[in-house]
Formats: structure tokens, sequence, C-alpha cells
């Protein structure tokens, strides 16, 4: 399934900072980044779950969210991108 995961973190204290790094690496090991916190991962649920947990632990929920938006297994007709920064297909050919 693909789910859409996006967060704001408050940086206004180094701490904010550090996790704010630590989110966007996790959801890099989990899918591509659409915008500068807006991440596709195409994700099991099993990897969803995994996913979730480490950024609910990551994230201070009195100064930051999370949203996550699911997308289903039927997303390619559900995205339309315009503009600059082209993507990549998670599911199509990968040529080494």
């Amino acid at each position: 399934m693909m789910v859409l995961v996006t967060y704001d973190v408050n940086t206004e204290k180094e701490a904010g900072k550090k996790r704010l790094r630590k989110v966007a690496k996790l959801c890099k090991d989990y899918g591509q980044r659409v915008q500068n916190s807006v991440f596709e991962c195409l994700v099991d649920p099993v990897q969803f779950a995994k996913l979730r947990k480490r950024l609910e632990e990551i994230i201070d929920a009195e100064n930051d969210s999370l949203r996550y938006y699911f997308l289903g297994d039927n997303w390619k007709s559900r995205v339309e991108h315009v503009g600059a920064k082209g993507t990549y297909d998670p599911e199509g050919v990968l040529m080494v």
C-alpha cells in the first residue's frame, strides 16, 4: 500500500532539529521524499506498523505532528504531479 507520510517538527530548539533529521532519515529508509516534509512510502502493513511506531517514538507529540494518508493499492490513479522534481515509480523496473 502507498502511504503518504507528512510531518511538522518544531525546530525552535536544537532537540527539535535533531528530531527532524531523525524523522527524515527514517522516512527516507521507507520511501521517497516528494516535498520537504512529505514522503511517499510503498509499504506492507507490517512495514507501516514498524515505521509508525518508530516515528511516534522519535517525535515530541506536544510540539510535533505526523499525518498519514492511506492511498491504498491503486495509488497511481490518486497521485498527480505538476512541476519540477520528477519522481520515479517505486513499483517500476530498477536498473543497476
